[in-house]
């Protein structure tokens, strides 16, 4: 069996190249489809990289291995993440990624458990991840199955009602084998999270609502893999990370820029983006 162990270390160096190859096989599909969602997508590559290959034990030879731990994108649209981290872990071919949203792809335009052997629950209808999470996260503590689930969230996300609800939950049932993550880089579609609706204090509603809540910087590798070790320690509670990340991160000219939200690169700007990631 090709497991990934539990815990494997790797080299701070690794991870970011790692990432970088991530963000660029983003980009590459992206452009190949000529839509998608950019920003969100690159903002939450660090994140996702360390959960899954510093983190997570899982085999993409037999993805329903029972001992695995559950990765959920609740926030759907950033499926060129989720897909650029499988291909890199070898779920399947990286040639794959340029059938991005092509008719019988097993890439759609949001993960799909049926099309595509990994991925754990279809997402895009925001707001639901976090209560697929806490069951998933209840049946293993039921089965005195060790594994734990992690559950990447938009900030745009949480202003779903049904992400309280499952907060609560979670809390109530002291779920401790999960692990939260707030993607919060600011920006959602139509504009600043703040003038959408506003989220803040985000720490504190999540505190008050029960849950281990800690704040990093989200492109800080080091402070992503201890934010994770500290949430695998706590115990009685399930446990949040507050990712502060920017929109785009990677690619200036898509820093910050809320336009890019669902838009792809054009072949120039993928160009363009390729040399900038290779030289940082």
């Amino acid at each position: 069996m090709s497991v990934i162990a539990k815990g494997k270390t790797r080299d701070i160096r690794e991870l970011k190249n790692i990432a970088g190859n991530v963000r660029i096989n983003i980009l590459h599909m992206l452009t190949k489809a000529g839509s998608g969602h950019t920003g969100g997508s690159l903002s939450a590559v660090d994140v996702a990289v360390a959960i899954y290959f510093s983190k997570m034990a899982f085999d993409p030879k037999n993805p329903l291995w029972e001992k695995r731990d559950r990765f959920i994108m609740s926030k759907g649209h950033a499926a060129p993440l989720i897909y650029a981290i499988m291909a890199e872990a070898g779920y399947f071919p990286k040639e794959t990624i340029e059938t991005l949203r092509k008719i019988e792809s097993p890439l759609q335009g949001h993960p799909c458990c049926r099309t595509l052997p990994g991925i754990e629950v279809s997402t895009g209808s925001l707001g639901q991840g976090l209560s697929v999470a806490n069951g998933m996260a209840l049946g293993l503590k039921l089965d005195d199955n060790p594994a734990r689930v992690y559950c990447i969230m938009g900030d745009g996300e949480i202003q779903e009602g049904q992400i309280w609800e499952a907060a609560m939950t979670a809390a109530h049932y002291k779920i401790d084998n999960i692990c939260g993550v707030v993607d919060n880089n600011g920006l959602q579609i139509d504009g600043p999270v703040e003038k959408v609706m506003g989220i803040e204090p985000i720490h504190d509603k999540w505190a008050s609502f029960g849950w281990h809540v800690i704040d990093i910087d989200g492109h800080n590798m080091e402070e992503i893999l201890a934010a994770l070790n500290e949430s695998e320690s706590v115990k009685g509670k399930p446990s949040v990370i507050i990712a502060n990340t920017t929109k785009g991160k990677g690619v200036s000219f898509f820093e910050n820029k809320v336009e890019y939200h669902g838009v792809a690169p054009s072949q120039e700007e993928f160009e363009k983006a390729v040399k900038e990631i290779n030289n940082d």
